[in-house]
């Protein structure tokens, strides 16, 4: 099947986490023999800010990731698409998109597209800001994939109905795995962005003052840290080490004993259930993870897999019980690692994609080499 997917930037991950999961999409359908093609503004402000921040030789690497897949890059006024969908058999959309690049997908599929259409949505502003949502114009999309089964309700509770799917983010384990040969070079490594006020207390409860407190070494890296931020990380002797492309990050967690997560307020407290990729990510790389609250009300992990605190206080107390028995945290990490195995690779998620065709009537569409499309169910 031809596979065509418009998503904000396929080769930049500079504050847009969404591009681990799709460069993990994309690989694993042109595994099973798909033909993908990628579509991403020229302008995209992902991209342009890694460039910003020094990362042209990042984007380079990160664009050959994925071999076999088309990338474009457009300007919208200019985007051919008619061009761009002749051959498409699905095209996904994503939520980042501009709302114009949304509606003329949309109407190129009620004047006689013959391909499924797909919005996908992997952020919170469906229930935080929905007057954002009403801007985009979905008449004539075939399906919703939400992230979460809260968001997925959202959008059924707008008239979706059960063409609202739950589709979780994933992690691309061709990347992300144990590396158990290499060698520890910090206690802790927090790997994310200070982002915009979402999480300024948690991370300060969470992370800061938990490392401070048990004595333990600790590298951070992200971006969009203000200067009061890095002073806090300073006091806490927290190496800031800035913006660490997402292709280099198992690298990072095998260098170190432990990492952290602090969901953003806004999944905490309006969409309950939906955790960042990162906690994928991290479980599937094998490195023990303490995290602040969030309720895993869709039961995507089995006791044991990470360590759950409550305050501060349990999470330094959490950290030199990792750091300090390694037993603890190596039966703590393969349980993780054996969720990740069992229920929550790229290639799940993949086939989680062709059952939702299925259900839609894809399978029954041929492909444009003249053979049945296959779906796993």
């Amino acid at each position: 099947m031809n596979f065509v997917l418009f998503y904000h930037s396929f080769r930049s991950c500079w504050n847009h986490g969404n591009a681990h999961f799709l460069r993990g999409i994309c690989r694993e359908l042109v595994r099973r023999g798909h033909s993908v093609a990628v579509y991403e503004a020229e302008d995209a402000w992902s991209a342009v800010n890694a460039l910003q921040d020094g990362g042209g030789a990042a984007l380079e690497e990160a664009a050959r990731l994925v071999p076999g897949v088309a990338q474009h890059r457009y300007h919208l006024a200019s985007l051919d698409l008619d061009c761009a969908l002749s051959d498409a058999d699905v095209v996904l959309v994503h939520e980042w998109n501009d709302p114009e690049l949304i509606a003329r997908v949309g109407r190129r599929r009620r004047e006689g597209g013959r391909f499924r259409l797909l919005f996908h949505d992997t952020h919170h502003c469906a229930m935080t800001q929905p007057d954002r949502s009403g801007r985009f114009d979905l008449d004539a999309f075939d399906a919703v994939l939400a992230f979460g089964a809260v968001l997925r309700d959202i959008y059924r509770g707008l008239g979706w109905g059960h063409r609202a799917f739950t589709w979780h983010e994933a992690a691309d384990t061709a990347l992300f795995r144990p590396q158990p040969s290499v060698a520890k070079q910090t206690d802790v490594i927090w790997v994310g962005n200070w982002g915009d006020g979402e999480r300024d207390r948690e991370l300060r409860e969470f992370l800061i003052g938990p490392i401070r407190r048990a004595g333990v070494s600790a590298r951070a890296h992200g971006v969009r840290y203000p200067d009061h931020a890095l002073e806090q990380l300073d006091a806490a002797n927290i190496e800031f080490a800035g913006w660490l492309p997402n292709h280099r990050v198992p690298d990072a967690f095998a260098g170190a004993r432990a990492t952290v997560h602090v969901p953003r307020r806004p999944y905490v407290q309006a969409l309950p259930g939906i955790p960042t990729i990162r906690v994928f990510e991290a479980l599937a790389c094998g490195i023990p993870l303490v995290s602040a609250p969030w309720s895993d009300e869709e039961n995507l992990f089995p006791p044991g897999s990470y360590i759950k605190v409550a305050d501060g206080d349990a999470a330094a107390a959490a950290l030199r019980l990792i750091i300090h028995d390694p037993g603890f945290a190596g039966g703590m990490a393969a349980i993780g690692r054996k969720a990740i195995e069992a229920r929550h690779t790229c290639a799940h998620r993949v086939d989680e994609l062709f059952a939702i065709l299925d259900r839609l009537g894809a399978a029954q569409r041929p492909t444009r080499r003249g053979t049945e499309a296959t779906v796993a169910l």
